[in-house]
């Protein structure tokens, strides 16, 4: 027998919200007021895993970034735009990390042009066998 998509397999089976992870849920969920109103004394108090546990369920973590630097590639070679970064990231124009991930575009780029190259060339060569052997026939 196949299952059909979007179909449970057990469709007498056990209801959501029986297991154990539900029956502790349950438990304990007329107690969390007074939990939080707890651990926001503790934290009040200097408790800092308190005030750790209360600021990691309620807030997101602050992710680093860094700002944006503009540069002005050259127009010309992959590799005269490889250089002019490695030349700002040497003289602190950018950061490395910056540097980093244009050079790893600038390789991408530089597969792409390759794959764009080699299907012209196999289409000219194509093209060309296809008409010596359309002028041999």
């Amino acid at each position: 027998m196949t299952w059909q998509a979007g179909q449970s397999g057990n469709a007498a089976g056990r209801p959501r919200g029986t297991g154990q992870v539900a029956k502790l849920r349950a438990s304990i969920a007329e107690h969390i007021p007074g939990i939080v109103a707890k651990l926001v004394e503790q934290a009040k108090a200097g408790d800092v895993g308190a005030a750790r546990l209360l600021l990691e369920r309620v807030l997101p973590p602050i992710k680093a970034s860094e700002q944006e630097t503009p540069i002005a590639l050259p127009e010309g070679s992959l590799t005269d735009q490889g250089r002019a970064v490695m030349a700002a990231a040497g003289s602190g124009e950018i950061p490395p990390s910056q540097a980093a991930q244009l050079l790893t575009g600038l390789g991408a780029l530089a597969k792409l042009l390759e794959t764009d190259e080699l299907a012209s060339r196999v289409k000219a060569l194509e093209e060309r066998s296809g008409n010596a052997a359309a002028k041999a026939q």
